[in-house]
């Protein structure tokens, strides 16, 4: 294969019902050769996603390719017929979204599903045998744990890392020749993104395939990209082979971008120790209890003895792979969940065994920011409702909760006119700032962050960083930071403390774990963090 596998060449993309208004994608040109991964990189509403999906003809019905030419190994795909497109997709080109959940069917088996990739896009019929064949063969190859028992299982009973490894195995089922990866490693820990960063890289090397890599991450970047793509507002800003853009980037924004990575240089201080404890985790053990229809049954021991105390003002991390016990950790302590054993002290009140009543007064003192802010608030709700909704759940009259939450949008960086407006109507950033407004109206003493800025991009994700850390000053909170991304967890974190397998392998203040780790766990969760190399040399510039 001597012939590019993408070229892109004035690509521009708006909207269909309005010639006249401004395209979301202007005069885009990319090329892919065989063997080599493009990363594009900028900020949410940059068009990278517009982008990848005009490559695949998945544009939505309000946008249109107004100019321009894609050709996928010389064919040309604007203006094909749906027909010809679908007999592309999973043959020749494949796509792994960034959200698995939302991508996969969740009343079918993973093997159905995959199963459909085959029957619908496939050239030649599989008999049965042969079809669990390939399908257990590419399961493999994804590193999945157990394929025969994924195989059978549904989206719901698998982490996010296995949903995200099927889909990647579903895009790779038919060996197709143009791989687009929106943000695939956004929401896996450090040691499993490493896996599927190689995995990548290696079915590149191997089968010659072109990777359209889209990433907010420039860590990953620097450890995948061949050429890097920057773009900003739709617009192309700087593209080069990668080593040149992030070592000598010649636009202001590039250097934004890269600058707004986090180095993962712990400060040294150590905040709030002489503080009182606000949270007393005593011997917390979670068991989850399964029985089969015939009968049998397992267990899972998703938390041993967790034990930690959390003092006012202070910011504790929680760091692991997907699987070590982290958010269950955080359903516990917020009591969205009722622990096998244990205590858990709010402000020295025992809340583990705590019944509905006596929750609901509590629960005021302790909130959650989720990972996802689109699916934390009601799609159907304008947003001033959700906001004030837990503060009249309270008590307080509906007039003074909305002063309250004005004064908090405010301490978040929002206008204050956004009371009626629904949740689509904002980026993801904006959202997510919604949510910890939100969180904040019943004026908590802890504020629980679980992987709440691994999906956003690098500048939003250094401003939601920088607004933990102001709330914190400002309100004395208390915070529980749960992340995969030990980089994020250095620059904002006290201490650290460290989750395998349900159990606290390893804590302390953050300098010493990060400079020090004693866990060989620890160690390899280190070694796993992507661009390290890079961009330790860059901080040192």
């Amino acid at each position: 294969m001597t012939e590019p596998v993408l070229t892109i060449q004035g690509l521009v993309v708006g909207r269909g019902d309005d010639p006249s208004a401004e395209p979301i994608v202007r005069g885009l040109d990319l090329e892919i050769g065989p063997g080599e991964i493009a990363c594009i990189v900028g900020e949410s509403g940059s068009g990278k996603s517009v982008t990848s999906f005009s490559v695949m003809g998945l544009l939505p019905d309000a946008l249109t390719a107004r100019a321009g030419s894609i050709r996928l190994l010389g064919q040309e795909l604007l203006g094909a017929d749906p027909e010809r497109l679908r007999k592309l997709r999973g043959s020749r080109m494949a796509m792994i979204f960034q959200e698995p959940m939302t991508a996969l069917n969740p009343v079918m088996t993973i093997r159905s599903q995959l199963a459909e990739v085959v029957e619908f896009h496939g050239e030649t019929p599989m008999s049965r045998g042969a079809l669990d064949a390939l399908i257990l063969k590419t399961l493999e190859d994804m590193l999945v744990r157990d394929p025969k028992r994924v195989m059978n299982a549904y989206p719901h009973q698998l982490s996010g890392g296995q949903r995200q490894r099927v889909m990647i195995a579903m895009a790779l089922l038919l060996s197709p020749s143009l791989l687009i990866a929106d943000e695939p490693t956004t929401a896996l820990d450090v040691t499993t993104q490493k896996q599927i960063l190689g995995l990548i890289k290696s079915l590149v090397e191997r089968r010659n395939i072109g990777v359209l890599f889209i990433t907010h991450d420039f860590g990953v970047v620097a450890d995948i990209a061949d050429q890097v793509v920057v773009m900003q507002r739709g617009e192309l800003v700087e593209s080069g082979p990668a080593a040149k853009v992030l070592q000598s980037p010649e636009k202001a924004y590039t250097r934004l971008l890269i600058d707004s990575v986090p180095k993962g240089k712990a400060s040294g201080e150590t905040r709030a120790e002489a503080a009182a404890p606000v949270l007393d985790v005593r011997n917390v053990e979670m068991v989850y209890g399964r029985r089969s229809l015939f009968g049998a049954s397992t267990t899972t021991h998703a938390l041993k003895g967790a034990s930690f105390t959390l003092n006012q003002g202070e910011i504790l991390g929680v760091v692991g792979e997907s699987g070590s016990g982290k958010s269950t950790l955080a359903r516990c302590v917020a009591r969205l969940a009722t622990p096998t054993a244990g205590q858990i002290l709010l402000m020295g009140r025992d809340i583990s065994k705590a019944g509905q009543e006596e929750l609901r007064l509590q629960r005021r003192y302790i909130q959650v920011v989720f990972q996802d802010p689109y699916r934390s608030l009601n799609p159907r709700l304008p947003v001033g409702r959700s906001l004030i909704e837990g503060a009249v759940n309270f008590g307080v009259p509906a007039e003074v909760a909305r002063e309250k939450v004005r004064a908090l949008l405010e301490l978040v960086g929002m206008d204050t006119d956004i009371f009626d407006r629904l949740p689509h109507e904002f980026s993801g950033g904006q959202r997510q700032r919604i949510c910890i407004a939100r969180a904040l109206v019943s004026e908590p003493q802890i504020l629980i962050a679980d992987e709440s800025v691994s999906a956003l991009d690098v500048t939003v994700q250094a401003q939601v960083l920088k607004l933990f850390a102001d709330l914190r000053a400002r309100l004395g909170l208390a915070m529980l930071f749960i992340t995969h991304d030990l980089r994020v967890a250095a620059e904002l974190c006290d201490r650290i403390m460290v989750m395998r397998h349900g159990e606290i392998v390893e804590s302390g203040p953050t300098a010493g774990i990060m400079q020090h780790p004693q866990h060989d766990y620890t160690r390899a969760l280190f070694a796993a963090a992507p661009g390290q190399e890079r961009f330790r040399a860059l901080a040192t510039v």
